[in-house]
């Protein structure tokens, strides 16, 4: 509880720079000619491809609740593009800024948080990016677009705790660092980005990936956008994901209280 506290008062102490470091972190990421445009090109080729590959190629890309596959696609893109650069950005950001923890003494806490804040900025302009092509499809935005905003927060909260947690232990184990960039791809894959976990025949399996955090999200962009529910019509998914994110907020604060003190010595 103490050191909660602890990381709870050094976010507060140093919000102001956490901001100007967010904006430092998506510069720093999106730099050459083109700048922030990236942010739009490296998601543009990948939904692309896949759309290509299941709508042309293998022709599996039938109208999902009356919309075209493409847009039912891109509502579960975009929000794991955010979800896959905190998951191996997050674990990498300590290292990454290591020179904040060996020269400047700035609060190890504090920086997964603002490469998690340049991300989700990142990903605020891809949502209107996909609302705008929502419109040029034909489909006006509902009210179900409210909900949006929340699976942001749910999904900000979730992966910046991740981000502390595996930050803390790739700055000591190079090899976590490198297991984690290893197993993102099977976890794209295993996450229902691609097709609909809540179709899945094996109930155990359902049940096990509506536990996974990236899928619930998905869903809830997806109840958005395209099934038009809300998020209290599938309170079973919200209950599990409050009990993966205090499992993942525990073992973040206690990695933290454990390591923090080898952190510099480490790196």
């Amino acid at each position: 509880m103490r050191t909660l506290k602890e990381i709870i008062k050094d976010h507060i102490e140093y919000r102001r720079q956490l901001v100007q470091l967010a904006k430092a972190d998506m510069k720093k990421a999106y730099g050459g000619v083109l700048g922030m445009g990236w942010a739009i090109i490296r998601p543009a080729i990948l939904i692309f491809v896949f759309w290509f590959a299941f709508s042309v190629g293998l022709r599996k890309g039938g109208d999902v609740e009356g919309y075209p596959f493409f847009l039912w696609l891109i509502a579960g893109m975009i929000p794991w593009f955010y979800m896959r650069d905190m998951i191996t950005g997050g674990a990498g950001s300590i290292r990454r800024y290591k020179y904040l923890v060996t020269k400047i003494k700035f609060p190890v806490s504090t920086i997964p948080t603002f490469v998690s804040m340049g991300s989700l900025a990142t990903h605020a302009g891809l949502v209107v990016l996909m609302i705008g092509i929502f419109l040029l499809f034909g489909y006006r935005p509902t009210i179900y677009y409210l909900q949006i905003p929340l699976y942001m927060i749910l999904m900000f909260l979730f992966f910046t705790a991740w981000g502390l947690f595996s930050g803390v232990l790739s700055s000591i184990s190079r090899d976590f660092l490198n297991l984690v960039k290893s197993l993102t791809q099977a976890l794209f894959w295993m996450s229902g980005i691609l097709y609909d976990a809540n179709g899945i025949g094996q109930q155990w399996i359902r049940n096990i990936l509506l536990f996974n955090p990236v899928t619930i999200v998905v869903n809830g962009y997806r109840n958005a956008l395209i099934y038009q529910k809300w998020f209290w019509e599938d309170w079973q998914q919200l209950v599990n994901f409050a009990i993966v994110y205090a499992v993942m907020l525990l073992l973040a604060v206690w990695v933290y209280r454990k390591l923090k003190k080898d952190i510099p010595d480490v790196l």
